[in-house]
């Protein structure tokens, strides 16, 4: 009998992720029947990435509407997962990384039976405020996982500290590094609009900063702060070209149309679909972002990174010294941009060190562990 997986995600990052090990799941149709729910916590950002990586939804819970916030989408995504609970049955139910939808599809798997797979499982910051929920919630969908597929062994390390039984831990490296990998040789060869849109506005006689930005946490004086440091970065350095796509909450929108909109080497476009970003992200020199699985993806593509967050559940970059964390403090964003902007060596040093988050292979290893246990 064929084991049956149910595979859940919600947003853009999860789709990202999750969508290498539903390619894998569905290498293996003689072990294994695979579908694939969304619950649409984003909407028009997740279809893209479905597209790109050509996947179609068994079920589509399409849960996005206007002015959501996490109570309605935390009951809506339990009573929304019950019927396909029980209409498919599954033996095992995985879920990604932090969000509300994997906090709350992971409750509703314990609710029906099945075994639940947390797939990044064990990164924290041990700081249930930051980043909000996303800590929280990491740590509830650790609590209910029957098995952990963890990024790296610090991550299981943070575990095996909180009395997971170590044989339901695997480390498998990160699955975003499966998706980048297989994604970088295509999109020099993919029709898109949006790649031959960044091809008109980048100027190749500059280096190329590509900024991201949109945490719950750094809203108010945070994102001025970083505005305030991207102008002063873009007015130092005339041989710079800022692009930065800016995140459509009304929060991130105005301080950076409002402080950056009228500076010549800065350009500010819309949000990115997934494959016109790794594009961009290649062309790139560094980057500073908010982003959690940029920090996981930009080292593999040899690009320095800055995180403009005060903690980080992913250290290990930190260790390994291919993100730098700023915060939102315009000094030590400006300070770190310039050394690396002027600094050869050390910008060459940074860009040449090894990705801690994987090889490739994670989504291999998590199918064979589950084909074998």
């Amino acid at each position: 009998m064929k084991i049956k997986n149910l595979i859940i995600f919600g947003t853009r990052p999860e789709a990202i992720k999750m969508a290498p090990l539903v390619k894998e799941f569905q290498k293996n149709t003689n072990h294994f029947e695979t579908r694939v729910c969304v619950t649409a916590q984003h909407r028009e950002m997740l279809d893209q990435v479905l597209h790109f990586f050509k996947i179609t939804p068994d079920y589509d819970l399409d849960l996005m509407k206007a002015n959501q916030n996490l109570y309605s989408l935390t009951a809506d995504i339990i009573s929304g997962l019950k019927s396909i609970l029980e209409d498919f049955k599954p033996d095992y139910v995985y879920v990604h990384g932090d969000t509300t939808t994997t906090m709350a599809a992971s409750i509703g798997a314990f609710y029906s039976g099945a075994k639940i797979c947390h797939v990044e499982a064990g990164l924290r910051t041990h700081n249930k405020r930051s980043p909000f929920p996303e800590e929280i919630n990491r740590q509830v969908t650790g609590r209910i996982a029957d098995f952990h597929f963890a990024p790296t062994t610090a991550s299981k390390n943070n575990l095996l500290a909180e009395n997971i039984n170590p044989n339901s831990i695997l480390v498998t490296g990160n699955t975003v590094i499966d998706a980048l990998l297989a994604s970088v040789s295509i999109v020099d060869n993919v029709d898109n609009e949006e790649i031959d849109y960044l091809k008109t506005i980048i100027d190749s006689s500059k280096k190329i900063i590509l900024v991201t930005g949109h945490r719950r946490e750094n809203h108010g004086q945070g994102f001025n702060n970083i505005c305030e440091a991207l102008k002063e970065i873009a007015e130092q350095h005339l041989n710079v070209q800022v692009i930065y796509p800016v995140h459509l909450n009304p929060n991130v929108k105005e301080p950076v149309y409002e402080i950056l909109s009228n500076i010549s080497n800065v350009n500010l476009i819309n949000p990115l679909t997934y494959p016109a970003f790794v594009w961009l992200m290649k062309q790139s020199y560094l980057i500073i972002t908010d982003s959690g699985g940029v920090q996981e993806e930009a080292p593999s593509l040899g690009k320095p990174v800055l995180v403009m967050r005060d903690t980080t559940e992913r250290p290990e970059a930190v260790d390994a010294g291919t993100v730098i964390l700023v915060g939102t403090n315009k000094e030590r964003i400006v300070s770190e941009t310039n050394n690396l902007l002027i600094n050869i060596g050390h910008y060459k040093y940074m860009s040449a060190l090894h990705n801690p988050y994987g090889d490739g292979k994670a989504c291999q290893r998590i199918v064979e562990f589950i084909r074998t246990n």
